[in-house]
């Protein structure tokens, strides 16, 4: 029997086939939820008026915090770039779908899950999920569609002005409606994705990067705008205008208008009796110009600390080794608490969802990762394999080549690589160039008759050696027998050293040149 014609499966559907298919949470033209709005809480923000926002938010009245983050992603480029690559950080890892165990039905069911994170929308839900970095929650419904399974159609993000948060303990979310605009009504269960990051401990309303931030948004409105009546103030020189003692009210005028207007003209008409100057601005002005700067960059480093965990940004800091992405742009244990926390989240409102639906109630669910790489770093990597490979450590290839991120040389059936490699190729899979290399690839000698020359010639050698020691050696005992001192023992032997016959020595060596000739003639006799 198939899996959806299970009694179980098929009374469960029925009964389930109308809360996860009606129509749910849709904003309206005027009613209570609109896409719509008036609201300009970030103009003219002053010290009292943001107290106020936080203030407001720590009881729950949190609508006006929420306008004032999607604010400051659109009206602060620095804020919105930073917290952007903090939540494409988390979008580019890789997500995986691990089974509880080798069971044929865990495996299936793991399967199952697979199908569904591999869709498209899938990506596009973990964009809008990830929106709760900057405002504290985000909450996503899910489209189901029922065929031969239940497994969702698409994910459509909600408003998070729409919702709000119980008031006994602050922490259960719920959606406002018309019939409870105040309360709200409870989230329908499977049909919600509701991601809350602990960005840190307390209620959630007193979360999200933007409340973290919000100070030094503020405080950089500000300076921009004093930098800016700054520039206009002293960025332009000062146009003087002088007439002469006769200069009628009629030339006056004249002048004043062609003072007044000759920023935007770029040119003026003037009597000939009458004069324009244009005086700098003070020298000392140029200080002001710096501290606006200085202000502005050092409220970035610190929105720059609280969203990636570091002032470090790519737009001041030029990337290490290994290269630096989105990903190494966050802190690496910020990172791994995000990938975390999302996909805890995946797992408790998507996946259980999609295996009760299909399946009925588990002991022991498949599970969504977010997997976060480690870095490598690769030159230290390269430093040390260059020290410790000659001192004899053993390192398999394809473990380095994991590290560097490589993948394996494509090799044919025979174990040769397809294509060309770098470096110095061994000897098996070096391309024959020449007809020497021909020869000398197919009739080198082998390996017993070579060990077998060495020896022959060894032995002659020790023969000869052996010799030369016998006689210093019989000079050392007749010069102890005799009683002499070690200076005439050294005196001795020095004379000696030049009486030692080297005949011996020359004819093996001249033995191994012949033979070496003998043996490299017959090998290219044999490769013509």
């Amino acid at each position: 029997m198939k899996r959806s014609e299970h009694p179980y499966h098929r009374n469960r559907a029925q009964q389930n086939s109308k809360a996860l298919t009606q129509e749910i949470a849709r904003p309206s033209l005027t009613g209570i939820r609109q896409v719509w709005t008036t609201s300009a809480v970030a103009n003219g923000l002053t010290p009292q008026r943001l107290a106020a926002i936080l203030q407001a938010a720590e009881t729950g009245q949190h609508h006006q915090q929420l306008e004032l983050a999607e604010a400051m992603e659109e009206r602060d480029a620095h804020y919105g770039s930073v917290l952007r690559t903090r939540r494409l950080a988390i979008q580019g890892l890789e997500v995986t779908v691990e089974s509880y165990s080798d069971e044929p039905r865990d495996i299936e069911m793991a399967d199952l899950l697979r199908d569904a994170v591999r869709k498209p929308e899938f990506d596009e839900l973990l964009d809008d999920l990830t929106d709760a970095l900057g405002k504290g929650y985000a909450a996503v419904v899910i489209e189901w569609a029922h065929g031969r399974q239940w497994l969702p159609s698409s994910y459509r993000w909600c408003d998070p002005r729409w919702f709000v948060w119980d008031q006994v303990s602050g922490r259960e979310l719920r959606l406002i409606d018309e019939s409870d605009p105040t309360n709200g009504i409870a989230l329908i269960p499977r049909r919600w994705i509701v991601h809350v990051p602990r960005i840190k401990t307390g209620l959630p309303t007193r979360s999200g990067l933007a409340r973290m931030a919000s100070i030094a948004y503020m405080c950089k409105s500000w300076t921009l705008k004093d930098w800016m009546s700054f520039a206009d103030t002293y960025g332009l020189p000062l146009r003087v205008g002088k007439y002469g003692p006769g200069a009628s009210t009629e030339d006056i005028a004249t002048l004043v208008s062609a003072v007044a207007n000759i920023a935007s003209d770029a040119g003026a008409v003037i009597p000939e009796s009458m004069e324009m100057e244009f005086v700098q601005a003070a020298q000392g002005t140029s200080g002001s110009n710096v501290m606006f700067e200085a202000l502005a960059q050092y409220l970035d480093a610190q929105i720059s600390k609280a969203v990636l965990g570091h002032t470090g940004s790519s737009d001041s800091t030029p990337g290490k080794l290994g290269g630096e992405d989105q990903a190494s742009e966050v802190r690496l244990d910020i990172l791994k608490a995000d990938a975390k926390q999302l996909a805890a989240t995946l797992n408790r409102d998507l996946g259980r969802a999609i295996i009760d639906l299909n399946y009925g109630p588990q002991e022991n669910y498949p599970e969504i990762c977010l997997p976060v790489p480690e870095p490598e770093d690769t030159q230290l990597i390269v430093d040390a394999l260059e020290k410790l490979v000659p001192l004899g450590l053993e390192v398999e290839q394809s473990v380095i080549l994991d590290k560097l991120g490589l993948p394996d040389p494509d090799r044919d059936a025979t174990g040769k690589p397809t294509g060309k490699l770098l470096g110095t190729p061994r000897a098996t899979d070096a391309p024959v160039a020449t007809h020497r290399a021909t020869a000398l690839n197919r009739s080198s000698p082998a390996p017993d008759e070579i060990d077998g020359l060495v020896k022959r010639l060894g032995a002659g050698v020790d023969q000869v050696v052996d010799g030369w020691l016998n006689q210093l050696l019989d000079l050392v005992d007749e010069s102890i027998a005799q009683g002499r001192s070690l200076v005439d023992l050294q005196t001795l032997l020095l004379e000696r050293y030049g009486d030692l016959d080297l005949a011996e020595l020359t004819a093996v060596m001249g033995e191994a040149m012949a033979t070496a000739d003998l043996a490299g003639r017959a090998e290219i006799a044999q490769g013509e």
